[in-house]
C-alpha cells in the first residue's frame, strides 16, 4: 500500500469507542429509567444534547464537582446516583473492534493518524491509561484540554495548527453531522462515519488510501 499526503483524524465516541448513553442510563440507574421513554428523559437531562452543563464539562471548564453540584440541583437526582453515572462512564467507552482493526491496517500502511474529539478530562485520562492503541496516534485533541469544543471553528483551527499539517490534508472521521459540516468549513476532508467497513470503503474510493 501507498503513503498519500493524507493524515486521518479519529473522532471517539461511537467511532472508536462505544457511547450508548441510553443503554448506560437504565443499567446504572433502573429505578429511574426503567423503561425507554424514562431512559430517554433521563438522558436529556443528564447530557443535555452535549450542551450546557454536560456542554461545559466537555469543554473542560467544569470539574466533576461542579458538574455533580449543577446537575443534582437542576433534575433531582441525588450525588450518589450522579456519582455511579459517572463513575461508569469510562467502563462504558469499550473499544469498537473493527474500527481498532482500521485503525491497525492504516498505521501499518504508514498513515499518520490523529484524534479529535469532546471528552471531558477524567474520562480522556482513562482512555489513554486503558487502551494501548491510543498511542498508535501521532498527537491529538481532546476538548477538555484545550477549552474548545467540536464543532466550533477554534477548535479545528488549533488542531491544524498543532498537527502542522495544511486543512487540504487532514481527513476527518466523525459520526456527528454538525462535525463534519464544520470540518469542510474549515478546509477539512471528510468521512461522515456509520461503520468501519463503510469508513474504509469511503477513503479507498477517494484514493486517500490507495492500494
Amino acid at each position: 500500500m501507498g503513503v498519500t499526503n493524507k493524515h486521518f483524524v479519529f473522532d471517539f465516541g461511537s467511532v472508536l469507542f462505544e457511547w450508548r448513553p441510553l443503554e448506560l442510563v437504565r443499567r446504572v440507574l433502573p429505578q429511574r429509567a426503567s423503561d425507554q421513554a424514562s431512559a430517554q428523559h433521563w438522558v436529556a437531562q443528564i447530557f443535555q444534547g452535549y450542551g450546557g452543563d454536560w456542554g461545559e464539562f466537555d469543554r473542560g471548564t467544569l470539574s466533576v464537582e461542579q458538574l455533580t453540584r449543577r446537575i443534582t440541583a437542576r433534575t433531582g437526582l441525588s450525588a450518589h446516583e450522579l456519582k455511579a453515572l459517572l463513575d461508569a462512564v469510562p467502563h462504558a467507552l469499550t473499544p469498537i473492534a473493527p474500527t481498532v482493526r482500521l485503525l491497525a491496517k492504516l498505521r501499518a500502511s504508514g498513515q499518520s493518524l490523529f484524534y479529535l474529539s469532546n471528552m471531558p478530562a477524567p474520562f480522556a485520562a482513562h482512555l489513554e491509561q486503558a487502551h494501548d492503541f491510543v498511542a498508535w496516534f501521532v498527537d491529538g485533541v481532546f476538548s477538555s484540554r484545550v477549552q474548545l469544543v467540536k464543532p466550533e471553528a477554534g477548535i479545528f483551527e488549533l488542531c491544524t495548527r498543532r498537527f502542522a499539517v495544511e486543512p487540504s490534508q487532514l481527513v476527518l472521521l466523525d459520526d456527528h453531522g454538525p462535525n463534519i459540516k464544520a470540518a469542510q468549513s474549515a478546509g477539512w476532508d471528510v468521512v461522515h462515519f456509520r461503520d468501519a467497513e463503510q469508513a474504509e470503503a469511503e477513503l479507498r474510493a477517494a484514493g486517500w488510501w490507495p492500494a
